[in-house]
């Protein structure tokens, strides 16, 4: 059977709180920026004071509440859970509640809204130039297949089930990746303050050079087979080579072989948002005919400096600082670290023997992280099938 939104659904807009208003402990405020995809990300909290509650109780929330993004990245669902809790709901933000769990139930309707369908649907229907807005008027007239009580059990089962493995597996890589970061403290100590006294040197010294990638005319699509490609600049935005993030050069003969990247290389990304600029990828691996954009360097270390413990470096934690102090640029939304600039950058050099041993570790974890992630895949396959056989 068929229902709209609005008929098994009470649907909440939130209340314009001002920025002026947040204060450093009290009600958590639920903004757009907080609602990804599955979940509430709090990395970032605002509060309201505890005090003036009464002013605001249409807009508190409950554990397990539903909430939709409404502008932006529209169509974004995410769980509310009794962690963030108390909890108040802020503009632009839309609260889907339940009227009869005895019809519905609540995880149900999380699966049936968290698939690609509807997001498509509400991607669809926003209006808007500069910034896309979903009505929840348009929301409340959408309808979903509910099926029988014991129907929705058996596909939460199912899908909960799915949810879980991947859980696990994520936390297993979580694992892995602390080890590495456990095994560079205990061997070369802070990059920042140096502790184990290591020799310092500019990044410069440490390198055969720097290459650049090429501007292309691109289509906006991804390549298809081993067709030349560029990488998009989210092929090493997040400090691991993802080469599935390409776009196809619109001729064949527009291939620059000097643009290619190659198994071994480090990938650096010159210019980002202030908080992701000049992270790196290492290239365990690459198809064929994928080229860097002009927005990627190459760098190529020399016989004293390893490229995996140069990645690992240039990513730290606590290193990040003095990568981002490199940027430059008046645009907020954009920063730019010139080569120049990326040569004097003083860092800790390791006798290269031990610089081995590190790289060593890395490989053997990153082995152990490739089989789980082979796993992760297959579970995101699955799970996409399912969600397509019981939702689509």
């Amino acid at each position: 059977m068929k229902y709209k939104l609005s008929e098994i659904c009470n649907i909440i807009n939130g209340y314009a709180f001002k920025s002026s208003e947040y204060v450093d402990k009290g009600i958590r405020i639920i903004r757009i920026t907080n609602v990804q995809k599955g979940f509430i990300d709090d990395t970032s909290p605002q509060y309201y004071p505890v005090e003036r509650e009464n002013e605001i109780i249409p807009y508190m929330l409950k554990e397990d509440d539903l909430l939709i993004s409404l502008t932006g990245n529209v169509g974004r669902v995410g769980l509310l859970t009794s962690e963030l809790l108390p909890a108040a709901l802020n503009q632009r933000v839309a609260c889907l509640r339940i009227k009869d769990i005895s019809k519905i139930k609540k995880k149900y309707l999380f699966y049936a809204l968290n698939n690609i369908l509807f997001e498509d649907r509400c991607i669809f229907s926003a209006k808007g130039i500069a910034q896309k807005n979903m009505s929840t008027a348009w929301l409340g007239a959408y309808e979903i297949h509910v099926p029988s009580m014991t129907a929705q059990s058996y596909i939460c089962e199912v899908l909960s089930r799915v949810d879980e493995l991947l859980s696990l597996h994520n936390k297993q890589l979580l694992l892995l990746e602390n080890l590495i970061k456990s095994r560079f403290v205990e061997m070369f100590g802070s990059p920042i303050t140096n502790d184990k006294n290591l020799p310092i040197a500019s990044l410069g010294s440490c390198l055969q050079g720097i290459e650049n990638g090429k501007s292309f005319v691109c289509d906006s699509n991804s390549r298809t087979g081993k067709q030349p490609g560029v990488l998009k600049l989210s092929a090493a935005t997040y400090g691991i080579y993802k080469p599935e993030e390409n776009k196809a050069i619109l001729s064949a003969d527009d291939f620059v072989e000097q643009a290619e990247v190659h198994a071994g290389d480090l990938l650096f990304t010159r210019k980002n948002t202030p908080e992701l600029v000049g992270m790196s990828a290492y290239v365990w691996q690459t198809p064929e005919k994928l080229m860097m954009p002009d927005l990627i360097f190459r760098l190529i270390p020399n016989q004293q400096m390893h490229p995996i413990f140069l990645w690992k470096l240039i990513n730290h934690d606590v290193f990040r600082c003095k990568i981002q102090e490199l940027a430059t640029g008046t645009a907020k939304s954009m920063s730019n670290i010139s080569k120049e600039r990326l040569r004097n950058l003083e860092i800790i050099v390791p006798p290269i023997k031990l610089q081995n041993q590190f790289a060593d570790f890395v490989v053997q974890t990153d082995k152990s992280k490739l089989s789980i992630q082979q796993s992760i895949e297959t579970l995101q396959t699955l799970k996409a099938k399912l969600m397509q056989d019981y939702f689509g």
